[in-house]
């Protein structure tokens, strides 16, 4: 006998920027029994994970994680928090931690119980698992880590399924700031605490993970109901002017996968190939008909992050009539000086040159490249093993855009403006290193649970 459950998330990407607050309110009225949101991705590349920094301003998380707490501790339902502070690092979690007991102190808030979830991963215990002879296999082509490839990382976290979160629950815990965890975990945990099965559970996370990102029109940052009865889940858009349509819940279902039919987790994969969606009402669409497909494994991904050096960046417009149809030609002199100076790129240094106005986005993915524009905005992006050096190589790569030697120009002003003569010093660069799995025995093993009394003079 399973038990129906309402879920209110406001945010896909929790204080990346805030969530709008009236959809929000409008989501508590309707007296969900969870408020979840994930906080947390890897959208934003491997320099947040690596430099263990957040990328989401800090009064925005305090701002979102007030507006949930609040809420949560009025209607007296749990509130549930993943991948916080952008990584899902330690220091994500606790930064999250410190923000709600700072809340709860601030508004003399009655006492709960905090649970805080941590997955990051000591990289020495990754070579020892290495050297044991464990397999770290690499995803999507990537080879399966090594050594070499771990004295390369920084900092690796572990990706978390539901069980976690389960323990917390089942543990008492009201509200649960966790480390990095896949999105759907956050709301599969509830529901399959009530009873619900994994398709329904993990196939609820997949649907709602984004928000109102399932809802049409695009909308951002608005807030989403989620009703899970038996096998089927009814979404909601609380925004006046949006609707979830079954072309929206569909399209968001296949959104970010190789197979849009398929959602992996540790322990299966949810198969959504015979999944059907019907429109409910004027704003809701019911979806169903989702499988769970267990595996033998439970096999974590790990996500690494390591720096490879310090970056510059030039900006450069290009109006020239003469030089923007020589564009490559401008840009191979100077590939060229750079060349004669400190050697290839690739070896003591990396340079790019990213054409906006000409496949500047998808570069060499462009399908339909456009004609010649009449001007080019070209950053010039250096990464080298220091400060000092990448200035030298960035300052060569962009004034050189200026000086090339180009056949039939004969004008010796105009084919190059510089934004203003000098060379920005942009973050460190960052690679991933990790995007693996690991098999392990339990879904707690690479992670850990700690319980606070938050206002409780006890504690």
């Amino acid at each position: 006998m399973t038990i129906p459950v309402k879920i209110l998330c406001p945010s896909g990407h929790l204080s990346f920027t805030p969530f709008e607050q009236e959809s929000f309110n409008k989501g508590c009225e309707m007296k969900p029994d969870f408020i979840i949101s994930d906080a947390g991705s890897s959208d934003m590349g491997p320099r947040p994970l690596g430099a263990d920094l957040h990328v989401s301003l800090a009064n925005w998380q305090y701002q979102d994680l007030e507006a949930m707490l609040l809420a949560s501790r009025r209607l007296n339902i749990p509130m549930i928090v993943g991948s916080a502070s952008d990584t899902g690092t330690n220091r994500g979690v606790k930064q999250f931690v410190d923000i709600i007991l700072d809340i709860a102190k601030k508004k003399d808030l009655s006492s709960f119980k905090l649970a805080a979830i941590y997955s990051e991963v000591p990289i020495e215990i990754l070579k020892s698992m290495i050297l044991d002879g464990a397999q770290i296999e690499g995803l999507n082509g990537r080879p399966n880590a090594d050594l070499e490839i771990m004295e390369r990382t920084d900092r690796v976290v572990a990706v978390m399924n539901a069980e976690p979160f389960r323990q917390a629950l089942r543990n008492g815990a009201d509200v649960i700031i966790a480390g990095r965890s896949s999105d759907c975990a956050l709301f599969a945990a509830p529901l399959l605490e009530k009873g619900h099965s994994k398709a329904i559970s993990y196939f609820t996370g997949k649907l709602m993970e984004c928000a109102s990102f399932c809802a049409t029109p695009y909308m951002a940052k608005e807030s989403i109901m989620g009703r899970i009865e038996k096998e089927s889940v009814y979404i909601t858009a609380l925004h006046e002017d949006q609707r979830c349509t079954p072309s929206s819940v569909a399209g968001h279902a296949m959104y970010e996968r190789i197979n849009p039919y398929h959602e992996h987790v540790a322990g299966g994969y949810v198969d959504m190939s015979e999944c059907s969606y019907e429109q409910w009402n004027e704003n809701t669409t019911c979806a169903s008909g989702a499988k769970f497909v267990e595996s033998s494994k439970i096999k974590i991904k790990l996500e690494g992050s390591g720096k490879i050096g310090e970056r510059r960046i030039a900006l450069i417009g290009v109006r020239d009539p003469e030089t923007t149809v020589r564009i490559e030609q401008a840009i191979e002199w100077s590939r060229s000086k750079l060349m004669e100076r400190f050697g290839p790129s690739g070896e003591a240094y990396e340079v790019f040159f990213h054409k906006y106005g000409k496949n500047g986005v998808m570069q060499n993915m462009e399908l339909a490249s456009p004609s010649t524009p009449h001007e080019i905005g070209i950053v010039v992006e250096v990464v080298a093993p220091t400060g000092e050096f990448a200035t030298e190589v960035c300052a060569m790569a962009s004034r050189n855009i200026f000086y090339a030697r180009l056949p039939d120009v004969k004008g010796t002003a105009g084919a190059a403006a510089l934004l203003s003569d000098e060379i920005l010093i942009g973050e460190p660069g960052y690679e991933w290193t990790l995007n693996h799995v690991i098999e392990i025995t339990n879904s707690m093993d690479l992670c850990k649970i700690e319980y606070i009394n938050v206002n409780n003079n006890e504690n």
